[in-house]
């Protein structure tokens, strides 16, 4: 006996349905994979998102740091201003000095006496100013010369000169100024453990240079950059009972919050 054509249809029409839903689940599962893939990616975002940031902050410390070294640059030039002044002033102050000094002499010598007019053996006594005043000049000299490479952004010929100052010229009262920024033209160029060598020179051999205070932070920043943490926390330590209230103490607690946490501390 036959069957009918509804009884006929059926078979079929439920094939095409389990067909539809077969598809639909391959795309279900085709599809998740992607969902997942873009919620890892959104959820990956936030760390190349911190990354930028810290990238951000590390560049601005670098261009605050650039600055600052402009900053003392630019006070160093005008100390030299003020003390070429002061140089010239006792100059022409000796000078009218000893003018004031020979007009009596002159006026109270005669002509005949001509032993007053002889000593001549003193007169080798102030023949050898000339000869200091020129090594004062040609080290002043050489001093400007690497200043001016440092101004110039030449760090590596500033290295060298202030070196080269340094080794030729010991007994010059700028000596210590010459080792600050040896220090500085290393530090800017990364050369850190030299720069740390020559800041501590200074603190060493001449404590009472106006720069001390700020060497100190300097010699903190290099034991910072070779990762000697316990030294850079000690030397900030220093700073803060060295200077307290002051701009030194702040800018020293600034850097101890971003040092990493003392091994063992909890």
């Amino acid at each position: 006996m036959a069957k009918p054509d509804c009884m006929r249809r059926k078979p079929r029409k439920l094939a095409m349905i389990m067909a539809a839903s077969a598809a639909m689940i391959v795309a279900g599962a085709g599809s998740s994979p992607a969902r997942a893939q873009d919620a890892d990616s959104s959820v990956a975002a936030p760390p190349s998102n911190s990354l930028a940031l810290v990238n951000q902050i590390q560049a601005m410390r670098d261009q605050m740091q650039q600055m600052q070294g402009q900053i003392e640059v630019l006070q160093h030039q005008l100390q030299q201003l003020q003390q070429t002044g002061k140089d010239q002033y006792v100059d022409l102050d000796s000078r009218i000095g000893k003018l004031e000094h020979a007009q009596p002499a002159q006026a109270g010598s005669s002509a005949p006496a001509t032993p007053a007019a002889a000593p001549t053996a003193p007169a080798s006594a102030p023949a050898a100013t000339p000869a200091s005043a020129a090594d004062k000049a040609a080290a002043q000299a050489e001093f400007d010369a690497a200043f001016k490479s440092l101004r110039s952004g030449n760090y590596v010929d500033s290295a060298r000169g202030f070196r080269a100052f340094i080794d030729k010229h010991p007994d010059s009262p700028l000596v210590s100024n010459a080792y600050y920024w040896l220090g500085s033209s290393y530090q800017i160029t990364q050369n850190y453990q030299p720069a740390l060598a020559a800041f501590q020179t200074l603190l060493r051999k001449y404590p009472d240079n106006p720069r001390a205070a700020e060497t100190q932070l300097r010699i903190a920043d290099c034991q910072i950059a070779l990762k000697d943490y316990a030294a850079a926390r000690a030397t900030l330590q220093a700073v803060v009972k060295a200077h307290p209230g002051t701009s030194l103490e702040k800018r020293a607690r600034d850097r101890m919050q971003d040092l990493p946490a003392p091994s063992g501390a909890k």
